[in-house]
């Protein structure tokens, strides 16, 4: 499989700007910039773009592991932070927010860690990733106790 996603650029870096096309045309000449990347600007940058990836791929391997391990998802929520730093992305944090019926934490926290080390994405970051995983309680599951 292979995807693709076309960037143009117009300009000098601070006074230019581009935009962005995804082959699905989920981001179908989307606006970026300068200030869009490193001030307030409206439109997006690399980073959001790379956080949206991560996250994504992440739930979706979150879901099917905690599937393969006999539960039901009933909702993940991720978000990823991508730190830039001198010029150098240096890390990924993933913060998921779950709940999955009949799941003990200790299990889920294993599954969770597994995901974000077995994730397409992960593989091809070349940065620190680290995550903070929480499992909120169903009422269903109290009541089963």
């Amino acid at each position: 499989m292979k995807r693709y996603s076309v960037a143009v650029w117009s300009g000098t870096i601070k006074n230019g700007d581009g935009y962005i096309t995804s082959e699905s045309k989920a981001l179908d000449n989307v606006q970026y910039s300068y200030k869009s990347r490193f001030e307030e600007g409206i439109g997006t940058n690399p980073e959001e773009l790379m956080a949206a990836a991560h996250a994504g791929c992440f739930t979706m391997k979150l879901s099917a592991d905690l599937t393969t391990a006999g539960f039901e998802p009933k909702t993940l929520e991720t978000q990823c932070d991508i730190t830039l730093e001198d010029g150098v992305i240096t890390s990924s944090k993933l913060t998921v927010t779950a709940k999955v019926s009949g799941i003990k934490d200790e299990e889920f926290q294993e599954i969770a860690e597994k995901a974000k080390q077995d994730c397409p994405v992960s593989k091809a970051y070349n940065l620190d990733i680290s995550l903070e995983a929480t499992l909120q309680s169903n009422p269903a599951d109290k009541q089963m106790s």
